[in-house]
């Protein structure tokens, strides 16, 4: 679904990412983990166009989209969903959902839609409430309706439990499960709960100060006698 190529990338002049090679296959479950500062964030904002690339190629469902602006790849099916600013706080749960469907036609938006309150059914009872009434967890769950909507296939996730209780933040993960078990997408994650990250996912990738120093089964990686320990905060179970 996505391949990525010795990508250099950044902000400007201040280069983060060296050399970094990531793949995610077909509904797959990929997370990338590492400390804080690592250019985790700046990744997914990469692939998404949101950087200055300095070089390396990225390929998205069998296509070159290295150049391509932010709204020309989430035509194609690529979502980005920040930890905040998600969603549009001052308008309601129904505007928002509109939002994510200005592309579409009419029938194809209330197909969309149907399908959308299916998976998130509690969205139903509150569609005219103001997002800023919305708990966190509300949130990232009307923000993946969004990308539904969007008929987005591949989505990237940026802390999507940060500051959330520990119930709650299951709740999302298991969500992320369901979207890629029901909905057939493929999920990119970055996670600062490193173990919950590692049992959701197929695979994980290692990031150090810009740099892949780790790719494997996330399994692996949860049982590394030095690695989760040293980077992650994890001890083998």
């Amino acid at each position: 679904m996505i391949e990525v190529y010795d990508l250099n990338a950044g902000y400007g002049k201040l280069h983060i990412l060296y050399d970094v090679k990531l793949k995610v296959n077909d509904n797959e479950i990929v997370t990338v983990l590492g400390p804080n500062g690592s250019g985790k964030s700046t990744l997914l904002k990469t692939i998404m166009g949101l950087t200055t690339i300095y070089g390396g190629k990225i390929i998205f469902d069998g296509k070159d989209v290295t150049k391509l602006r932010p709204d020309e790849k989430a035509k194609l099916g690529l979502a980005y969903i920040p930890q905040i600013g998600n969603v549009f706080t001052n308008l309601t749960v129904k505007e928002n959902l509109i939002m994510a469907g200005l592309t579409l036609d009419k029938s194809e938006f209330n197909d969309r839609l149907e399908y959308a309150l299916s998976v998130f059914p509690f969205l139903k009872a509150c569609l005219d409430r103001k997002v800023k009434t919305l708990s966190g967890g509300e949130r990232q769950m009307l923000s993946m309706a969004m990308a539904l909507i969007m008929k987005s296939k591949f989505i990237m996730f940026d802390e999507p439990t940060g500051n959330l209780a520990p119930k709650i933040a299951t709740e999302v993960l298991n969500k992320i499960i369901e979207l890629r078990e029901q909905s057939k997408l493929t999920i990119l994650l970055v996670e600062q709960a490193a173990r919950k990250a590692l049992e959701v996912s197929d695979r994980a990738y290692l990031l150090v100060s810009g740099r892949v120093i780790y790719e494997g089964s996330s399994k692996e990686l949860l049982e590394h006698p030095e690695l989760g320990k040293l980077y992650l905060g994890v001890k083998k179970l």
